[in-house]
Order: C-alpha cells, then sequence, then structure tokens
C-alpha cells in the first residue's frame, strides 16, 4: 500500500500523506476550474488506500467514480508527462439519497437531530429555537421519543395547548410561535424533507466500509436535487459529521483515517449561521481528527470559510480564482496569504493564472509542517469523467452491501402513538364517567366519586385536546398533520 495519494506533479510528484490526511484540507476555486475532478481522484486514492469516503455529489458527475475511464488523449498525454500509467478502473461504491430516489435512504431521528440543528434547518430564530428545546425537554420528561416528524408535530400540539403551564415552568411559550414551527414543518415535508426523519436511522458503520480487497467505499450522496434546500443539505452534513465526533473513540494519529468526509459546497454552512453554531463546526473540526476523521471543504473562495477554521486546514488544494471585484480581490489575497510562500513566483498571480486542471498546492509534510506552495498539474482520473446512466447505478445499488437495510421504513411506538394512545384512553374513560352520570341513582349518595388530580400529564392533556378538536373542520386538517396521513416523500 502507498503511504500517500498523489495529487498531481509540479517539479515533483505532489502527494497526500495518508498518516497527515486527518489533518482536515481544502479545495477551493471558481466554477470550471477542475475542483471536481480533483475531488474525484482524491476519492479514488483514499479508497485504493484503504480508507472509505464521504462525498455530497452536487452536480451529478462525481458518480462517475462508479465506473471506469474511457481513453482520453489528453489524459493520456498528462499521465506520460508524470510518468503514469493510466489502468481504468472504478472504486467500490455506496449511493445514497435522503429522498430515497438516487440511492438508499439515508435517515436520522428527530431526537438525534436535537433542536439547534432542526431549528437550523427551519431557519427559526431565537424565540422559536427556544420554544422548540422547551418541547424537547417536555418530551424528553414525559419519556416520549421523538423519531419522525408526526412525533414532533403532536409534541408541538400539546405545547400549544399547554402553552401557559409550560410557560410557568420553562419559560414563556406563545401558541403563536409553535403555529409558526409547525407550518414551517408544513413546508419542510413539502420540499421532502419529512423523509429524512424517521427509522431505521444510518448507522454510522455503514459508511465505513471497506471492500473483500480492502478499498475503502465512496460513499456518494445525491444531492443534486438536495441542493435546492440548502439548509437542508448544510444541516444534514453537519449533522453527520457531528455524529462522527460524538460516537466514534479516539484513535490519536493514526497510519490512515479511518474516514475522509468531503463538504462540497462549504459556504452553505456558514452563510448567515448563528455563533453557537459556528462554535459547534469549530469544536468539530478541531477534535474530530483525534477521532480518525479527515474533513475537506470544497468551496469556490477560501474567503468562505470562517478564519477559526481554515486555520485548521493543513491540505490546501487552490484551483484558479478570478478576482474583477473588490470582494474577489480580498478572496485572493486571503488565498495567497493561506499558502506558505514559494520565492520562485507570486502566489496570487500564480492563482489568477491556473488553467483548467492546474492547482496551487500545499500538503503537510512528515513533520506536520505544510509544504512550501507549488504550481501542479492534477493527475488525470482513471474512472469515468462525467455521470453514470439510470441503468449502471441501479445495477451498483443491487450489489451494494447495505441493500435492503435501509430501503423499508420502520414505524415503532414513539411519542405519537404513545400520545395516542393515552387519547384512546381518556376518550374511553370519558365515555364510561357519561355512561356513570347518566345513570345517578346506581351510586350510593354517600360515596360520591373522586375527583382527578388537577395536574395534567403531557399524554393527558394532550389527549384533552384532541377531544376538544375533533368535531372542526380546523381541527381535522390539524389531526392529518400530526397523523402523518399527508403524503410522504
Amino acid at each position: 500500500m502507498s503511504d500517500g495519494v498523489l495529487i498531481g506533479f509540479s517539479d515533483h510528484l505532489e502527494n497526500l500523506l495518508l498518516n497527515r490526511t486527518n489533518r482536515h484540507g481544502l479545495v477551493a476555486g471558481a466554477t470550471g476550474t477542475g475542483k471536481t475532478v480533483t475531488l474525484q481522484i482524491l476519492a479514488q486514492g483514499l479508497s485504493d488506500a484503504g480508507v472509505p469516503v464521504f462525498a455530497a455529489d452536487v452536480k451529478g458527475d462525481l458518480c462517475g467514480v462508479s465506473a471506469p475511464g474511457t481513453p482520453n488523449p489528453k489524459f493520456e498525454e498528462r499521465a506520460k508527462l508524470m510518468g503514469l500509467t493510466l489502468e481504468p478502473r472504478a472504486a467500490p461504491v455506496v449511493f445514497w439519497d435522503l429522498f430515497g430516489q438516487q440511492g438508499h435512504p439515508i435517515r436520522a431521528t428527530v431526537s438525534e437531530m436535537g433542536p439547534l440543528l432542526i431549528s437550523r434547518m427551519l431557519d427559526l430564530n431565537d424565540v422559536q429555537e427556544g420554544v422548540l428545546t422547551v418541547v424537547f425537554r417536555a418530551a424528553d420528561e414525559e419519556g416520549l421519543l421523538l423519531l419522525d416528524l408526526k412525533d414532533l408535530q403532536a409534541a408541538l400540539t400539546y405545547a400549544s395547548e399547554n402553552a401557559k403551564e409550560l410557560g410557568a415552568k420553562y419559560g414563556n411559550v406563545s401558541p403563536a410561535t409553535v403555529a409558526t414551527i409547525q407550518r414551517k414543518l408544513l413546508v419542510l415535508e413539502d420540499q421532502g424533507g419529512g423523509g429524512f426523519f424517521g427509522e431505521p436511522a444510518l448507522q454510522l458503520s455503514d459508511i465505513m466500509r471497506t471492500d473483500a480487497s480492502g478499498r475503502g467505499y465512496v460513499n456518494i450522496l445525491a444531492a443534486d436535487k438536495l441542493i435546492a434546500s440548502p439548509r437542508l443539505y448544510a444541516t444534514f452534513l453537519l449533522w453527520l459529521m457531528s455524529e462522527l465526533f460524538e460516537e466514534l473513540p479516539e484513535v490519536g494519529d493514526p497510519e490512515k483515517p479511518r474516514l475522509a468526509f468531503f463538504f462540497d459546497e462549504a459556504h452553505l454552512l456558514f452563510r448567515d449561521a448563528p455563533k453557537p453554531l459556528l462554535e459547534r463546526v469549530e469544536q468539530v473540526v478541531r477534535l474530530i481528527r483525534s477521532k480518525g476523521v479527515g474533513v475537506y471543504f470544497v468551496t469556490q473562495n477560501p474567503a468562505d470559510i470562517p478564519e477559526t477554521v481554515l486555520g485548521q486546514l493543513g491540505n490546501r488544494i487552490q484551483h484558479a480564482l478570478r478576482a474583477y471585484t473588490p470582494t474577489e480581490q480580498k478572496g485572493l489575497k486571503a488565498a495567497s496569504n493561506s499558502f506558505r510562500a514559494n520565492p520562485a513566483f507570486d502566489t496570487a498571480e500564480a492563482i489568477q493564472g491556473l488553467g483548467v486542471g492546474e492547482a496551487l498546492v500545499s500538503v503537510l509534510d512528515e513533520k506536520g509542517a505544510p509544504t512550501v506552495v507549488q504550481k501542479t498539474l492534477i493527475r488525470p482520473p482513471v474512472s469515468r469523467l462525467g455521470p453514470i446512466t439510470p441503468a449502471e447505478r441501479t445495477a451498483i445499488m443491487g450489489q451494494s452491501p447495505v441493500r435492503g437495510l435501509y430501503d423499508t421504513v420502520k414505524d415503532r411506538e414513539s411519542a405519537f402513538e404513545m400520545l395516542k394512545a393515552r387519547a384512546d384512553g381518556a376518550a374511553a374513560a370519558a365515555a364510561r364517567e357519561a355512561a356513570e352520570d347518566a345513570q345517578p341513582a346506581s351510586r350510593p349518595a354517600a360515596q360520591p366519586r373522586a375527583r382527578a388530580s388537577s395536574r395534567q400529564s403531557m399524554g393527558e392533556a394532550f389527549a384533552k385536546s384532541l377531544l376538544r378538536q375533533a368535531g372542526s373542520t380546523i381541527a381535522r386538517e390539524l389531526m392529518r398533520g400530526i397523523m402523518g396521513s399527508l403524503k410522504k416523500r
């Protein structure tokens, strides 16, 4: 096994050292300068070295890594300059899709996602996020599992009907605020995001597999449609990164990473992000390397990445940037200043003059120090340049190591079912009480019926809420949302 992944050729071969891959990295450059090809050769090189990879396919052409390349005179000429012999081959691939259309469904539970990330996904303000946090706390104290959106809708219904009681315990809970959150959940469902919540939830071990020959699987998330919902896209990837950070044990600095995680269109993660979320990202990036995970941000301009995060990205591949506006010039300056200068050329001028398939490269050496920046020809890929056909995708999914594990939704008892059972029980009790009241002579006058406690649990209050509302048209529409009978995508 090689101790590095070949990136390209400057005046020598430029390699990404495997034992420095978990020190994170950056792939940047303007649209059309070759970032996707660079991502493809990094993914396949890491796979060949036995490192599983997770990457989003935003434009729909990264999936070409799953098919062997075809003869290309330009690639063959470049390979000859580097002393390489191209041997077309595919990487082992597992396709994933939040919508379950172009890959295996990928899900998380509402509880796993938590109020902070769901608030980011729904674009909630601070007040709305606070109310959502109260709902999570109340559900937790009641022992109610929040697995899918109908569970969350049921809990929100309780919060709206019992805003005064919850407010006395946790702070102001406005029914109007709850209604706003519920409307945003409906929008998320209409966008197809509702199918992301539920079970079976993704097991991290299933994106950290190797095949029979020891090559790491390249996990490709179909994101050409997902990117149309940028908050859902960015929040999902942040959740996955956070899960890796929380669940994986410490391994220090291994000989090679346990997983390489590529975050394409990384600017979406940081755009308009609140301070607590930015602090979370910084913490994860700083500490996840000790879990054996290398995180690589892919974006147009390094200026898209906050300084606190950018400073932790030791391996850098910079494709061409254009600098026509003051903002672009500022980004160019930031990009050039982030490299260890090469006295042979001006870094800023070099970035502007790079052609397609060329990049400035600086990686960490054996001592963990960044190398002097070099003008580099990116090596040609051995897998297909461009997308695969739907038939090829179907065939690959048919041989997937996770085939059948996630395809069927599991709907076990959780908050909605528990609250519904309590509602049914309350209805039956009310019917019995009405029957007893209709026969007053059968009850001795000296033994009046005991009154129920004035305290209501979440389930009791929810049950009474359902009973009060069941007769109205508005209530029936609400119940459709709670019962999950809206079309799932």
